[in-house]
């Protein structure tokens, strides 16, 4: 039976005095007190030894435990998060694992307690989820089959002027081909970098974006420029719906740690220094989970479809009746003049017949629209748009 809960050291205390007394023999008192021989013994030896202190109640905890972490371990982890704060614990050790596999780095779960203690964990913020979208866009089972663009929103720098950064990253593995501060979104100012990615990396099989400009427009099948010559690349525009970016989910996931991740610059070199810090981070040390833990960079590779020297002829098959946009936007038909789009001027557009009236338009494999021979009419594909239509 133990010592009484209420007040055990004072139990303790009267026991030792009973005993120091020497009226009662240790086994009648141990009987008294409703404890043990070996715990009277345990409580007297302590008084002889330390005296009253010895009475007080002691750390049952072990002084040493066989797999504690060594403090130059506990002190890595702690400068790793340090180096990157925006690593949580399991991105943490992978990039130590990485950088030192030959050590016996500890579990996700105890570098979270280590950077816990060290005042390094910040409470998670709860998310809403968001359902999966499940429209058929292209498959995308490897490397560059689907290319991601957008502009991760304006900004004022330092110097008081705008700055647009824009995205490009590789859906597969999630690798950011590109993240350019620029000072305007206009087809000029865009197309030069998605040349330099293109020259870089070679082409992809399809590129999503958002309906803004200039990755789209108003014009028949959303066409904009800059998707125009996409198509001539070879290059399907895919086309999220408006209001849906979970469509684009992974691109998003990724503004979402470059907002974290990097500060506001003086200028747009400053800027640019701190974009390329944050690709080089996030293409080679920053692990993915969806990745098997280990970062974009270990995952991508260059594209087998080079860029072209030049650009080849558009052609299409025999069945197909072919008509050239005109410099206003017009082509003829049955003696008829109808408007498609300035942005296809000078180039060839396919027309087959879908059924007694009606006619399918299209640019290379990319849908237009639908004429209408009965009201003279036609109608726009749409202005986003998933696998539908011919393929490359």
């Amino acid at each position: 039976m133990p010592w009484k809960e209420t007040c055990a050291m004072d139990e303790r205390v009267r026991f030792v005095a009973d005993w120091l007394s020497g009226e009662s023999s240790k086994s009648a008192l141990c009987r008294a007190y409703g404890i043990s021989r070996p715990t009277g013994d345990k409580w007297i030896g302590r008084y002889l030894q330390d005296g009253a202190g010895g009475l007080t109640e002691r750390s049952r905890a072990p002084r040493t435990h066989p797999n504690a972490v060594p403090e130059a371990l506990r002190e890595q982890i702690v400068a790793m998060k340090l180096a990157h704060q925006s690593f949580g614990p399991k991105k943490v050790i992978d990039r130590l694992r990485a950088v030192q596999p030959e050590l016996a780095w500890p579990a996700d779960s105890t570098a979270g307690e280590i950077l816990k203690r060290a005042g390094l964990v910040r409470p998670r913020q709860r998310r809403r989820r968001v359902a999966p979208h499940t429209t058929p866009f292209a498959a995308c089972a490897q490397a560059n089959d689907v290319w991601s663009a957008d502009f991760k929103g304006d900004f004022r720098l330092g110097n008081g002027r705008r700055c647009y950064p824009l995205t490009i990253s590789d859906n597969h593995s999630r690798y950011l081909l590109a993240c350019r501060g620029l000072a305007s979104t206009h087809t000029e100012a865009v197309r030069p970098w998605f040349e330099w990615v293109f020259r870089e990396y070679g082409l992809p099989r399809a590129m999503r974006t958002d309906n803004g400009a200039p990755f789209a427009s108003l014009a028949l099948g959303g066409l904009s420029r800059l998707s125009r010559w996409w198509i001539e690349l070879g290059i399907r525009p895919e086309r999220i719906r408006p209001g849906r970016p979970a469509q684009n989910g992974r691109h998003e996931r990724m503004h979402r740690t470059l907002k974290n991740a990097t500060a506001v610059g003086t200028d747009f070199a400053a800027q640019q220094r701190r974009f390329d810090a944050f690709a080089h981070e996030y293409n080679w040390e920053r692990s993915h989970e969806a990745l098997a833990r280990t970062p974009p960079g270990q995952c991508h590779q260059v594209s087998p479809r080079a860029y072209p020297l030049r650009l080849q002829p558009i052609e299409y098959e025999a069945e197909v009746v072919v008509r050239r946009v005109r410099h206003n936007g017009e082509i003829k038909w049955r003696g008829k003049r109808l408007y498609l789009t300035e942005v296809l001027a000078g180039a060839p557009v396919g027309l087959e017949p879908v059924d007694e009236a009606r006619w399918a338009i299209r640019y290379r494999f990319h849908p237009l629209g639908y004429l209408d021979e009965r009201t003279g009419k036609i109608v726009s594909a749409g202005p986003w748009h998933g696998t539908t239509g011919h393929q490359v």
